[in-house]
């Protein structure tokens, strides 16, 4: 039987402990192991309709990194010390509309759905795109829209790492043009089907990090009963 409470302590420790780590420890290495669960936890992530729109990219590379570093400014520090440095890409708007072959291929193929069903459920993501939440004629909202879910899996991954002491930092500080055109260009990243989103890096705080600072819980909550 699970310790709720235990559990709740250790999974609240884990966001006490993480925060976004500027300077890695160089001599300090992940190990295959621990970032094979991190990545897990980040397969294991949901996303609307269970449909994926994410790839991670992991950069060990250094000549790639130096690279990198031209166009991400904000990632620099952590492109040269960090253990693991990750790339997230998302799909484009083509992959994620209902009629697509990603699409398809994930009804059939890894959601394994029977005809019917597949087919009832790709009907109802046609309409969810097209008129719910409305965004299919705009290709920069749909693609925003599906980056928006491989933070999810970035979140997932950033507590998963704390919770076995490890540190991380996501990054937004780069130029979307220019990193599409490196990775197209070095043969990582199909630019018919993806683009970036996010990056993070992985490894061990080589300074103590100031105390965390979040607005207060009545700040932040509010119920409406």
């Amino acid at each position: 039987m699970i310790d709720k409470e235990t559990k709740k302590t250790e999974v609240l420790s884990a966001f006490q402990f993480r925060h976004a780590t500027k300077d890695f420890d160089p001599d300090k290495k992940i190990s295959a192991a621990d970032f094979d669960y991190i990545l897990e936890t980040g397969r294991l992530s949901p996303s609307s309709y269970g449909f994926e729109p994410w790839k991670f990219v992991v950069v060990q590379n250094k000549e790639l990194r130096s690279k990198l570093a031209e166009y991400a400014t904000g990632a620099r520090r952590q492109l040269q010390s960090a253990s693991h440095f990750m790339i997230i890409l998302t799909r484009l708007p083509k992959d994620m509309v209902a009629g697509s072959d990603y699409i398809k291929r994930m009804l059939d193929d890894v959601q394994k759905l029977p005809h019917e069903i597949a087919q009832a459920k790709r009907e109802n993501y046609d309409h969810f795109l097209k008129t719910s939440i409305a965004i299919e004629d705009d290709p920069r909202v749909m693609f925003e829209w599906a980056c928006r879910q491989t933070y999810i899996a970035l979140g997932n991954m950033l507590t998963a790492a704390a919770l076995i002491g490890i540190d991380s930092c996501p990054i937004e500080g780069f130029n979307r043009a220019k990193i599409n055109e490196l990775l197209a260009a070095e043969g990582i990243m199909d630019s018919e089907h993806f683009g970036i989103s996010v990056m993070a890096a992985f490894g061990y705080r080589l300074h103590a990090p100031s105390d965390k600072t979040r607005r207060c819980a009545q700040e932040v909550v509010e119920w409406v009963e």
